[in-house]
């Protein structure tokens, strides 16, 4: 982990300590969850907070976790060491783990730090599901949040 990955990661700790969880990542990446119900509040201290400064998301996008972790990804003609079979992918614990099937993930970028982080959060298991919209603090979730809706059902809430 370089230095500025391990800056944020403490900082991180030290603010969210009771509201986020570590989720793995790769070398150099942090990545953490957070229930939904504290979503908006620690997506507004991580772009308000100048410690943070996440001005911008990048990318937020819907997951379906139903069959995550089970299985092997069916392709046709690869084997099984395949750059196509994902075989070097971060393994979490399975479905029993979870709190749910869906899930959003948010990619955000501080641009005056030089750092990024991603975030989960779990949506009810409502019909459809349903998550708090973060469109009021990145204007750029507006066309993302559509696009989840579209694809999962996700229904973000304001």
């Amino acid at each position: 982990m370089s230095s500025r990955t391990e800056t944020l990661a403490s900082r991180v700790a030290a603010r969210f300590a009771e509201q986020l969880r570590v989720l793995p990542a790769l070398p150099g990446d942090t990545a953490y969850e957070v229930s939904a119900a504290d979503l908006r509040t620690v997506c507004r201290v991580l772009r308000d907070d100048t410690q943070f400064g996440f001005e911008q998301l990048i990318d937020l996008s819907g997951v379906d976790y139903l069959d995550y972790g089970r299985d092997e990804w069916n392709t046709l003609g690869s084997t099984a060491t395949g750059f196509s079979r994902g075989v070097n992918r971060i393994r979490e614990t399975v479905a029993e783990s979870r709190p749910g099937r869906f899930a959003v993930s948010y990619q955000l970028l501080s641009v005056a730090n030089n750092w990024r982080l991603r975030l989960r959060s779990f949506a009810s298991e409502s019909e459809p599901p349903v998550i708090d919209s973060v469109v009021e603090i990145w204007a750029a979730a507006n066309w993302y949040e559509r696009e989840a809706f579209d694809l999962y059902g996700i229904l973000f809430k304001d």
